[in-house]
Parts: structure tokens; sequence; C-alpha cells
């Protein structure tokens, strides 16, 4: 068996192990995503430590490999994961989530929620990463399962779908961008284009994310957790039950309950226009780069909320708030750093290149290689960044033979890397851990399955773009 085929091999063994150990075993899927991660890794060929090759080039180990991919997917996310869940809880003890959620039905009008969600995310995700978008608005969006009756998990599934696409497709998000420049694509065609694709894939995946709502029926109870049911339509509030709940309850200020959310937004997208535009203001540019960074923003929303929302609670209680709402992270901090070490060992072992390589080669339409490269990118590293940047790459070498626009290769490259949104992506564990996703039958259904219906559509309209543009 030569190299390459051990490699996708231990891949398929160790996925397989995984899903197999979550459904019909007792242990736990951090567990078992660290015994797929040492699988992959062994029966691809890696070293169990690190080494140094005859050449005396260091190889990297698979503890080395886990322990560093567990540490850099949580010095990203593990910080504001806990930010916002903090956050998260003054605005659910104080209100502050309900008021929300309630003027937000009361100006898009009842039965629009999801289509409203999933046009925010689109908008909201080209200046803000997605997971930290994601968690900025999870007060928002328990508030209005809690409000509306309505499942927490088609809400929440709604606002991802806008998110993954914007992220993945319009720039300055960093995988478009980068496509761009690899491809020597127009920015600004390449944003339009962006824009257009997502239309379709946005559509499909809200109409699913409202059936999925009454398949998948949660709300939000008041210990912090999920009350799970079979979905009734009687559970739905009208808009006059709406008012009437609303009216007996004592709720804080719309702007101050709304502050804690957007402050960090307008920071962090002040970081991105100073970014993309190259703008030099000296100092300011330092004042922003800090400030705008989603953990220093983030933190400031959670001040803002604890100082404006929280003012008339002693500070045992206060402290008891934000205690009790980083509980429960602790489990979700570890499934994601899981994740990351499956990533990371896949990344290190080489199968990202094999992957790569092999689909090069293939006799199929030239819109299907990049894309091809892109979605397998996103099955072995879980990045739709990398999956992105590795299928430009691999792209760029074979513009002139493929006979494709170079706007529709740059956006198939895009659109691959929407796919597999799964067990190594760190947006997969957070948005199941947020939203207390625990099936596995359940997280296939929501990030996995929104994730390939959105990338199959975006193909779709790229081929029939392909009919209109040279």
């Amino acid at each position: 068996m030569d190299e390459a085929t051990r490699m996708i091999l231990g891949l398929i063994l160790g996925v397989g192990i995984m899903i197999f150990l979550v459904m019909c075993t007792k242990i736990h899927t951090f567990i078992a995503l660290l015994i797929a991660a040492m699988i992959t890794g062994i029966i691809g060929g890696m070293p169990i430590t690190d080494m140094t090759n005859a050449d005396g080039k260091k190889i990297t180990g698979l503890i080395t490999a886990i322990q560093s991919g567990f540490g850099s997917t949580l010095s990203s996310t593990g910080i504001i994961i806990g930010l916002g869940v903090m956050m998260g809880g003054i605005l659910e003890k104080s209100g502050g989530a309900e008021r929300l959620a309630f003027t937000f039905i009361k100006f898009i009008g009842k039965k629009k929620e999801e289509w409203a969600l999933g046009i925010t995310g689109l908008i909201v995700s080209i200046p803000v990463f997605a997971d930290s978008a994601l968690l900025i608005f999870t007060p928002l969006l328990k508030g209005m399962s809690q409000v509306t009756g309505k499942s927490v998990v088609g809400l929440a599934l709604s606002l991802a779908a806008g998110l993954q696409l914007s992220h993945s497709l319009i720039p300055p998000t960093p995988g478009p961008l980068t496509a761009a420049g690899l491809l020597n694509v127009d920015m600004g065609a390449m944003i339009l284009t962006g824009i257009i694709v997502s239309i379709v894939p946005l559509i499909a995946a809200i109409f699913y994310t409202k059936w999925l709502g009454t398949k998948i029926y949660q709300v939000p109870n008041e210990q912090g957790g999920f009350d799970r049911k079979e979905f009734k339509a009687e559970y739905i509030r009208s808009m006059s039950e709406l008012e009437k709940l609303m009216g007996t309850k004592q709720l804080p200020p719309f702007i101050m309950s709304l502050a804690p959310i957007v402050v960090p937004l307008i920071l962090i997208f002040a970081k991105t226009i100073f970014d993309v535009a190259n703008i030099e203001a000296g100092v300011l540019n330092s004042i922003i780069d800090f400030l705008g960074s989603p953990i220093v923003a983030l933190m400031i929303g959670t001040l803002i909320a604890i100082y404006g929302l929280a003012f008339k609670y002693s500070k045992k209680d206060v402290l008891k708030v934000l205690e009790d709402s980083v509980k429960s992270t602790g489990m979700i901090m570890l499934i994601t750093g899981a994740g990351g070490c499956l990533g990371n060992v896949i990344k290190v072992s080489g199968l990202g290149d094999v992957l790569g390589d092999a689909v090069v080669n293939m006799p199929i339409p030239a819109l299907l290689i990049p894309f091809v490269i892109a979605a397998l990118m996103r099955i072995a590293l879980g990045s739709a960044t990398v999956a992105i940047t590795t299928a430009a790459t691999l792209t760029a070498p074979l513009m002139s033979s493929l006979g494709a626009s170079p706007i529709l290769l740059a956006q198939a490259c895009c659109a691959g890397a929407i796919s597999f949104s799964y067990f190594n992506d760190s947006g997969f564990w957070v948005f199941n851990g947020m939203f207390g996703i625990n099936e596995l039958k359940d997280q296939v259904m929501c990030k996995f399955a929104v994730s390939m219906i959105m990338s199959i559509l975006a193909l779709a309209v790229l081929f029939i773009m392909q009919i209109f543009v040279k």
C-alpha cells in the first residue's frame, strides 16, 4: 500500500471509528475525537514523538500535533467563548435579551424571524468573524426563542447559514480575498459575484432551517439549558400574545440592551475597514487594532452589559450570573479543542497535499476542480479559509488550460469550502455547544446538512453563470 492510500485510509478509519464510538458506546465525543486523531495519525504513518529524518529535517510527532492542535484552536476561540457567554448571561438575566427579541420581531414582523436572521448573518459576517458573530448574537437568539416559542435551533441555524455564506463567498473576509488575489480577480467583481452566488443558497437554507425548527424543537429554560420536546403549532405565540406577555414584564431600555452587542460589532467592523482600506493614521491604527480585536471588543461588550444592565445587582449576584454562565462552557471548549487536534493531525501528516494533488489531474469539468479541492481541504483541515487558499493556490497554475472565467474559478474555490462543516471544524462544535445540540444525528442535521445544501447550490449557480460569463 502506497503512502497516499494509507493516509486516506487513516482518515476514513479515524472518522468512522469516532462516529461508532459516539453513537454506540458510552465514550464521550471529546475522547472519541482524540481517539480519531490518534488512529488517523498512526495509520497515516506519523511518528509518535518528534524526530529528525536523515536529511536533518524535523518531523512533528503525533502527540505534539495533538497538543498544538488543541492549543491553537482554543487560542482563537476559548477566550471569545468565555466572554460571549458572560455577556449573554447578563443579557438573559437582566431581561435585555427579551427586550431585544421583542423589538426585533415587532420591527420585522411575525413569522419572518428566520429570514431576518439569515440576511443579518450575511451582512454581519463580511466584517466580523463568523464564530465571533454567532457568540455575540447568542443572547438575542435565545431571547427570540423564549419570546416567540420557536425552536432556538432553527433560529440560530438561520443566522449561522448567513454567516457561513458571507464568510466563504464575499470579500473582505480572508478566504475570498485570498482567492481573488491568487487568481487575479477584480475585488469589486468578486464582491458582486459572491453576493449573487449567495442568494439561492441562502433562500434554500432558510426554508430548511424553518423546517428543522419543527423537527429539533427546543427552547431555552430558566436554568440556562434547553427543554426538548415534540413540536406543536400552538407553542408559537401570535403577535398579540407577545405584546401581552411583554406588557407584564419590567424590561431594560432597548438602547442599553442593544449596546453590548452593537458596540463590539462596530469596533470589529472599524478594524476591518482600516485593514482593508490600508488607512495610515498613526496612533489611531494601534488603538483601532487593539479595540477591534474580537477579544477586546467582546470584553468591552461584557463590561457594558455588567454596568449598563446589571447596575442594580449586587456584586455577589453579578459574579454568580457570570460564574453560572461559564459553567456550561467547559465541555464546549474541550470538544472544540479536540476537533482542532484532529484537524492538525491531518494537516501535519500531509493528507491535504495528497488530496489536492489527486484532484488536479482528474478529467472533470473546469469548475469542479477548484470546488472538489476546496471541499477535500475542508474535510481534511476543517478551516474554510485554508480550504479556499489551498484550492486557489493549486488552481492558479491551471487557469490557462482550464479555459474558465477566473471569477467563476475563484468563486468555485469558495463554494467548495462552504461544504463539510463537521467534526474537525471549530464552528461545528461552537454551534452545537451553545445551542444544546448533543445527539450526533441532530448535529449532522444542523451545521453539516445546511453547509452541504448551500455548497451544492452555490456550485449549481456557478454552472448557470458559466453560460453567460466567458
